[in-house]
């Protein structure tokens, strides 16, 4: 029985009919042009290289994504950033059923949730012989495919994912969707979350003859679906589901059927939407829909599984869902303005952001500007509400990489400088109120702070449109240990005088609740509260913000001093007790 399950989900061997491509360029390639489809030619506060993958496989194939690169697992230097202090969404989603341009629109909605994962793309569609095919590669989505690659991308069918976090040795074989066979046919998953009970799962497998090919909780998922009594298809996606626990918004593929699934306490977004000719698109935003012209027609419901078909959409119930917990951080920093998310518009959120902190942590000033892009909607609402005009003063630069060269004269901080640049005309002499989504570890909100400083400004307000981050997320948002995040183990005077800034204020959780209203309970506020949803199983948290782990050879354990062991009660004492909150007006 052992060897049968594993021959049944081992993802190691390679099918004789299945063809595999590995190129490395040596240099950058220029990023192709878009290939466009045919048819598309009281506050908290106080003052003073890439690789690209291509496998085609069989009716019954069990794919191996197996990376040529020879880079030491050990050299990660390139992958830290410490002056992009920002929490990171992993994954970005998109499914299509019933279009012939199928991997074209894949590929452009992809481009749409380039914010969602810079690290790596993929898609697989489905050809006329019923066969699913895949090209995933390390890189922008622009660097992963071009014309050639898409035309190897054939049928009405596709699935697609962007990834962020990835490094090491093995990153291309972790690069989503993955494909693989098992005896009743293949499949494709895209997956954006995380699981919290990965471990224990993986470790069941394993003890049931299962063979993992990648370090990524994804694969998990389709183990469980290859083991599963259960028929048909899609109730094998229904009884793998039922063993998850933790954040998961996926869509699977099959030879003749698209399936959406999200998992009962709705963490991650994904949203349905429609073509003019009929098709029916998947995306993590609305954002994606728009791109491609679709039109929004629902979220896909917390516990709900969407089945696509030549029979039309049918909906079932995943689990009996409890209340829902999605993420606010979608609205706070990973969506794009442009979107809507969990049913409400992303912009006019942070515009209110900025609104409440302009109301409630109000000071005199001359100024307002945004730390860009993400800070931008809320110091818009700041500057209209306190009726002092927003302007540019910092401008970003879009074309710095994660690698750059430094002079052998050390420049002061020199990250932050490649990717700020201050408007001397706009600070110079003035009083600033400067807006940002949220700080993290509070390296690069003192660099900014000293940036200006060196500018000209006159005095400098920090305002940041979230409340203070005190635990790490399990739910699929890369976060540092509870240790790192600054709000954790400082005051918020402290945390001021760590920065440099003349004032500080983050927006106040209860306002944040008090603007949700009725709609508050179903929000995930666990980075702000240390009360989780879900709580967390054996998870493994970075001790370096930018480490992870699905991009490295073996399992977390084997990595010296890079991981530490998450603490399942949070020390949330700081912000919670108000009494021990500096204010100083």
């Amino acid at each position: 029985m052992a060897a049968t399950a594993a021959a049944a989900t081992s993802f190691s061997a390679l099918s004789k009919h299945s063809l595999s491509l590995n190129t490395s360029p040596q240099v950058p390639q220029k990023a192709p042009p878009f290939l466009l489809p045919k048819t598309l030619q009281k506050p908290y506060l106080s003052h003073a290289t890439h690789k690209t993958h291509i496998t085609l496989s069989s009716k019954n194939p069990i794919s191996d994504l197996v990376s040529t690169d020879k880079k030491s697992s050990d050299d990660f230097s390139s992958y830290f950033d410490d002056d992009d202090d920002k929490p990171r969404e992993e994954c970005g989603v998109v499914g299509i059923y019933g279009d012939p341009e199928a991997s074209r629109l894949c590929y452009l909605a992809l481009h749409a949730l380039q914010h969602r994962g810079q690290e790596g793309a993929g898609i697989v569609t489905v050809n006329d012989n019923k066969v699913l095919q895949s090209v995933t590669g390390v890189g922008l989505v622009s660097e992963v495919f071009n014309e050639s690659k898409l035309d190897q991308l054939p049928g009405d069918l596709a699935i697609g994912h962007v990834r962020y976090s990835t490094a090491g040795s093995s990153m291309l074989k972790n690069v989503q969707p993955f494909v693989a066979g098992y005896r009743f046919g293949s499949v494709g998953v895209a997956h954006n979350g995380n699981l919290v009970n990965y471990r224990k799962l993986r470790a069941i497998l394993e003890d049931n003859g299962s063979i993992f090919n990648t370090s990524s909780d994804t694969e998990v998922v389709l183990h469980l679906i290859a083991t599963s009594k259960t028929r048909p298809f899609f109730l094998r996606i229904v009884d793998a589901c039922e063993k998850l626990e933790g954040a998961y918004s996926m869509v699977f593929l099959t030879e003749d059927k698209l399936v959406a699934v999200r998992d009962p306490h709705g963490f991650r977004p994904l949203v349905m939407g429609r073509r003019s000719n009929g098709a029916v698109v998947f995306a993590s935003e609305t954002c994606a829909l728009d791109l491609i012209e679709a039109t929004y027609e629902r979220e896909v419901y917390p516990g709900e599984v969407l089945v696509v078909d030549k029979d039309g959409v049918q909906s079932l119930c995943l689990l009996p869902h409890p209340e829902p917990k999605q993420c606010i951080f979608e609205h706070i920093y990973f969506s794009l303005p442009n979107s809507i998310v969990f049913g409400r518009s992303v912009y006019e959120s942070r515009h209110i952001f900025g609104e409440i902190l302009a109301t409630e942590a109000p000071v005199d000033c001359d100024v307002v500007i945004a730390v860009p892009d993400s800070g931008v909607v809320a110091a818009l609402g700041y500057a209209a509400k306190a009726g002092v005009p927003f302007q540019q003063g910092l401008i970003r630069s879009h074309y710095v990489g994660r690698t750059f060269i430094e002079p052998s004269q050390k420049i002061r901080d020199f990250g932050v400088k490649l990717k700020l640049s201050p408007v001397r005309r706009v600070l110079e002499g003035k009083r600033v109120v400067v807006v940002d989504d949220s700080i993290v570890r509070g390296t690069t909100s003192s660099k900014i702070v000293r940036l200006l400083k060196e500018a000209g400004a006159k005095e400098i307000h920090m305002r940041i449109a979230s409340p203070p981050i005190i635990a790490s997320c399990y739910y699929g948002v890369d976060t540092p240990s509870s240790e790192e995040l600054i709000s954790n183990r400082m005051r918020v005077e402290e945390i001021r005088e760590f920065i440099g800034c003349d004032s500080l204020a983050f927006l106040p959780l209860d306002s944040l609740k008090k603007l949700l209203a009725e709609e508050s309970p179903n929000f995930c506020y666990a980075c702000f509260s240390g009360k989780y949803p879900v709580q967390p199983k054996e998870v493994m948290v970075k001790r370096i913000g930018d480490f992870v782990d699905d991009g490295l050879n073996g399992s977390p354990e084997s990595i010296d001093g890079g991981w530490v062991q998450a603490p399942l009660n949070q020390d949330v004492q700081k912000v919670s007790e108000a009494g021990k909150l500096s204010s100083l007006t």
